[in-house]
């Protein structure tokens, strides 16, 4: 994917689908959620992890982080229960899916994530 030019010290917030995490291992989304948030990002995963791979990416986060480098993460999902996710037009496609959407920054960048049952709310500084 081409890098986006932004201007001064915006901070970048990279919202990946579903359908482009499907096809990858465990590994490789751990990979590429790490090493965006390493640049400063803030990831938005529309399907967000199992919990498997929440865990492997709190685990795999604690080995990389370095003071003068990489402070860590902070993660947030907010559950779909069948009765929001995406109403009758959904149920009648068939989508029956438990999937979350899941919020996930450098730790640094991120001061305040907090979730109740209808929204997620970050506080983010720049860069």
């Amino acid at each position: 994917m081409p890098e986006i030019e932004h201007p001064g010290d915006g901070v970048e917030i990279d919202l990946i689908s579903g359908e482009r995490m499907r096809n990858k291992t465990s590994m490789e989304k751990i990979r590429m959620i790490l090493d965006d948030v390493r640049k400063g990002n803030i990831v938005i995963l529309e399907e967000g992890l199992t919990p498997d791979e929440e865990s492997k990416l709190i685990e795999v986060t604690m080995t990389e982080i370095n003071p003068d480098d990489f402070s860590g993460i902070e993660i947030e999902s907010f559950p779909r229960s069948a009765a929001t996710n995406g109403g009758f037009l959904s149920r009648l496609m068939g989508n029956d899916s438990s999937a979350k959407l899941t919020v996930i920054g450098p730790a640094n960048q991120i001061h305040s994530l907090q979730r109740d049952e209808t929204l997620i709310r970050a506080l983010i500084s720049q860069r």
